[in-house]
């Protein structure tokens, strides 16, 4: 799989445990608003053997792919984190 770059994202949770991702946050400091989410489904692969959730999100009018990787498993005192792979 290609490099990951872990994000910081803002996210609203509804009462049913529905999770929203909002804003993506860089390391540098720059936020990017998530104008629109048109998928949602578990990445799961061969090439990715931790448990993943894709977003296909809207962002500055582009689509590009959103992930948040489970990690409870692997660290039971979190639930998980997100990143995005780097376009070519």
């Amino acid at each position: 799989m290609a490099d990951r770059i872990y994000v910081n994202v803002s996210t609203f949770v509804d009462r049913t445990g529905y999770v929203t991702p909002q804003v993506i946050h860089w390391k540098d400091g720059r936020k990017f608003e998530i104008e629109q989410i048109k998928d949602f489904r578990p990445a799961d692969s061969f090439r990715n053997p931790t448990r993943s959730d894709r977003y296909t999100v809207k962002v500055k009018g582009e689509t590009r792919y959103l992930y948040f990787e489970k990690t409870g498993h692997l660290f039971p005192n979190t639930l998980g984190r997100w990143f995005v792979i780097p376009m070519e």
